[in-house]
């Protein structure tokens, strides 16, 4: 059973050959497929180093910084594994708590996992209270807007069947790509799992990225994605009642009338 890993890089040099190395110690078949957005920093000849000792590493360059979402929708068309995770390419989240979310998926009840830093008796690293309001409003205004009852709507460590999400289009460039995917199998009806996980949270001297400003793109996506699923799904609906329909005028006109 082969997982690909998708990580999207930018600018991770300090924990870039750490987390490389923790994913593939995780005793699976990995397939890593690091997607580059753009590094300023060696993040990519780190990467090329890698990939020298490493024949499971994909190396994936983007031509510019385009955002992790761009980096997301790259990594996970080059994927190839029976399931497919994001890892951040810092150390917040711990790859060898991958089994815990493959556990839904290997059994046949899920479609999707999220892991939940707010879900059981795992360790957590305390920082930045409105940072965890944030989540949280986050979360309630998304399970409010899907009808699933989700804790951690902005988890990275999201576990998918290949088909699953190659099957769905992401159109966000940037940290967009968590409300995004959330509405869209939320809307899909698919089966969606929790599990707790652990999660190490890092500072802003430490390179953590994400800013208030995401947090009110986050909002945006989570409104304009629930508009924009409900009409894709009913115009699905009237097309297929149209072609219903159809079916049904020309099994009228193929009846043979029998013979008096």
């Amino acid at each position: 059973m082969k997982l690909s890993v998708v990580m999207p890089v930018y600018n991770e040099r300090a924990t870039l050959k750490k987390v490389v190395e923790k994913v593939l110690a995780v005793p699976l078949e990995i397939e890593l497929i690091c997607v580059d957005d753009g590094s300023r920093d060696g993040s990519v000849e780190i990467l090329r180093e890698l990939q020298r000792h490493c024949p499971q590493i994909k190396l994936v360059l983007q031509p510019k910084n385009m955002g992790k979402g761009a980096a997301l929708r790259r990594g996970i068309q080059e994927a190839t594994g029976l399931y497919v995770i994001i890892q951040d390419a810092d150390l917040e989240y711990d790859p060898s708590e991958y089994a815990i979310l493959l556990d839904p998926l290997i059994q046949g009840k899920a479609d999707v996992v999220y892991g939940s830093r707010f879900l059981g008796g795992h360790a957590h690293r305390v920082l930045y209270f409105w940072h965890f309001v944030g989540n949280g409003l986050l979360t309630l205004f998304s399970n409010i807007l899907t009808n699933i009852n989700l804790t951690d709507m902005e988890t990275c460590y999201k576990m998918f069947r290949r088909e699953v999400i190659q099957s769905i289009p992401i159109e966000e460039d940037r940290f967009g790509f968590e409300p995004e995917i959330t509405v869209k199998i939320a809307k899909r009806r698919l089966r969606i799992y929790e599990v707790g996980i652990s999660y190490w949270g890092r500072t802003y001297e430490e390179g953590k990225k994400i800013g208030w400003k995401d947090g009110v793109r986050a909002l945006w996506c989570l409104l304009k994605f629930s508009i924009k699923e409900q009409r894709v799904n009913a115009r699905a609906s009237e097309m297929l009642e149209n072609e219903l329909a159809d079916r049904s005028k020309q099994a009228v006109s193929d009846e043979v009338v029998p013979p008096r």
